[in-house]
């Protein structure tokens, strides 16, 4: 039976067991200190019926933000100062992790407001950057989510800092001054600092309102604009006073919000392969199927996530009868086997380099995985491909992850020149189901654009850990791309020195600003790996790469150190204005210290931290207007 089957039932037969999943609040696992919350936070009921909204809304006004899908936090200030943070844990006690709020973006250690001040917010990972994580890191998780819940069990701020948490502000809990309206308390705290989740109000709630505002948010779930992960969205009355007014019910409080779930549109259809696809660490099922349409797309596969899912579906072989659903909108899932036909077969070796396979049991949850035991497997390297031909790396379009998959298990691609030699197969990608000719020859076209890339570029794309872009350019402003390489290898021994040996230093390029011992050794030992060094003369060998001079053109911003914050405006981009301040033979630190000599922020009177920080400091905040007047030739 379905959870709003289940309460459906309970409605009409007005009996609710004590235990029903319907009374349920999910709770975090963080395990520390713990605290009861000065005011509980309980969950909200849910619908997937918007005529169910416009009923609960009474024609009152409303507000439509996003269920955004991380861990609640409830972060407390008195006297303008952060005095705690504290997970949602079942509502009524979490786990506290003051420590960790440095290591979270989006919580100050002060805001301007001196009263007793209670905000709770979701701490989310963007897609992006959970990416970005998995491909650096080599860990392996599930989702965003899964980041985010693990990163803050961790004791190390430095560690989690590198997870780059966002806390959102999704509702204001309690201040001392009265400001009845919701609408009024996210702007005030927009006003401390804050950037509260994306929210829009509806006046008039009927049917035709909420439905707009709903299918608004849809298409940037579905368009993909929305940088972080979601799973529905909540509506709440803009009279705060009001919303109070509700009963308790189980662990819902009745008009403090109700959740919105998209509605999934199923549809059945025949199994017709299991294919074992193998990216990260993993070996995962991907069921292969007889086109349905969903959602106003063709979708004809789906991720059956790993061996336990296919046990509890009761995954056979081809002819078994699935039901499948677009979970959110987007994802592609198998809910249920209506008939199923044959065993499951497990493969024994794994199908990229057919090494053998294992399955492996999680202590912590018992889910069954498979798994390919060659460590140097290409499969593992997928995220590291999705770098190389990034738009900030090899800058390779019409290359996605989805499709470097299919290359890698093909065969096709075992390390990064073989990108380069994908020509010798374009008449099999005309073919591939999803390509034709002119994608299979657009994709070549940008192979060969490729092939001449700027150093900085190629760097990055390589995938050398703590290495960004920002690094990148600052060892080619040392030394050109052949001298920075030649410095990573041990030097030889001094002739007729018999106690000398070859130097085993990985630290020489520390003189350069910005780059510590860890950043150097992470470099060095990267170029010192033979295997690396074999791949990357592979490379050169396919590519020609060129580098700019680094040398100043102007000398407007000498001897300066600017930190850049928030949106510009008159430049394309922050990096943009970071180029030109180098140009003009500044510097462009990424955080405001005793070295800083202006912060450029178009938002002169913003609280945020790193204003703050400048305030203290007695550092001059300037806008970028005020920046181009003063420093710029034109």
């Amino acid at each position: 039976m379905g959870f709003d089957e289940l309460r459906r039932l309970e409605q009409e037969t007005g009996t609710t067991l004590p235990d029903s999943p319907t009374q349920k609040v999910s709770e975090d696992t963080i395990t520390g200190q713990k605290e009861e919350h000065e005011f509980a936070a309980l969950s909200l009921a849910k619908t997937k019926q918007p005529a169910e909204l416009v009923k609960w809304a009474e024609e009152r006004p409303i507000w439509i933000s996003w269920k955004l899908d991380g861990l609640t936090l409830v972060v407390t200030y008195d006297d303008g100062r952060l005095t705690k943070v504290v997970t949602r844990g079942n509502g009524h006690i979490g786990t506290n992790i003051t420590h960790l709020s440095k290591a979270i973006n989006g919580i100050p250690q002060q805001i301007d407001y001196k009263g007793h001040t209670v905000i709770r917010g979701e701490a989310v990972i963007s897609y992006d950057d959970f990416d970005r994580f998995l491909m650096e890191s080599g860990e392996d998780y599930a989702n965003p989510r899964n980041l985010a819940s693990g990163s803050l069990t961790l004791k190390d701020v430095e560690e989690v800092k590198q997870r780059h948490i966002q806390w959102i502000p999704f509702t204001l809990v309690h201040i001392d001054d009265d400001i009845i309206s919701w609408g009024d308390r996210m702007t005030w705290l927009e006003r401390q600092g804050f950037q509260t989740v994306e929210h829009e109000r509806v006046e008039h709630p009927d049917i035709d309102a909420v439905e707009g505002v709903i299918d608004a948010f849809t298409q940037k779930v579905t368009s993909k604009q929305n940088p972080y992960p979601v799973d529905g969205l909540v509506i709440c009355y803009d009279d705060t006073e009001y919303a109070q007014t509700g009963s308790v019910t189980g662990h819902h409080a009745t008009k403090a919000g109700l959740a919105f779930k998209w509605q999934d549109e199923s549809a059945d259809t025949i199994l017709q392969e299991i294919e074992w696809s193998c990216a990260a660490s993993t070996i995962s099922p991907v069921a292969i199927f007889q086109p349905v349409e969903l959602e106003g797309t063709t979708v004809k596969r789906a991720s059956l996530c790993n061996i336990s899912e296919c046990e509890r579906l009761g995954i056979g072989t081809k002819g078994t009868e699935i039901s499948v659903i677009k979970a959110n909108k987007i994802i592609p899932k198998v809910i249920k086997v209506i008939r199923t036909k044959g065993a499951l077969e497990i493969p024994h070796e794994c199908p990229v380099c057919h090494a053998k396979t294992e399955i492996r049991i999680s202590e912590a949850s018992g889910t069954k995985t498979l798994h390919c035991t060659n460590p140097e497997c290409p499969a593992k390297q997928l995220k590291k491909f999705a770098r190389f031909v990034s738009k900030e790396g090899m800058n390779i379009d019409g290359i996605s992850e989805q499709t470097l998959a299919k290359f890698i298990n093909l065969g096709w691609v075992s390390e990064y020149a073989d990108i380069y030699d994908l020509r010798s197969h374009i008449r099999e990608l005309a073919n591939m189901d999803g390509f034709g000719e002119k994608s299979a020859s657009n994709i070549m076209r940008s192979i060969d654009r490729s092939a001449n890339v700027e150093a900085h570029r190629l760097l990055y794309a390589l995938n050398i850990p703590l290495c960004g872009l920002d690094v990148c350019k600052r060892l080619l402003s040392a030394y050109p791309l052949d001298e920075l390489v030649a410095k990573t290898q041990p030097q030889p021994a001094i002739e007729g020195d018999l106690f000398a040996s070859p130097t085993s230093d990985i630290s020489p390029l520390t003189s350069i600003p910005g780059i510590g011992p860890e950043k150097s050794a992470a470099f060095v030992n990267w170029f010192r790996d033979a295997h690396n060094m074999q791949r990357y003369q592979h490379l050169l060998e396919k590519i020609q790469v060129t580098q700019a001079s680094t040398e100043p053109t102007g000398s407007q911003c000498e001897g300066l150190t600017f930190v850049v914050t928030g949106d510009v405006h008159h430049y394309k981009n922050r990096n943009e204005l970071k180029a030109y301040i180098e140009s003009q033979g500044g510097k462009v630190a990424s955080a405001v210290s005793g070295s800083t000599n202006f912060l450029i922020n178009n938002d002169v009177m913003s609280t945020s931290g790193k204003n703050q920080k400048a305030k203290q400091l007695g550092i001059p905040i300037i806008s970028e207007d005020e920046f181009i007047e003063r420093f710029s030739s034109h």
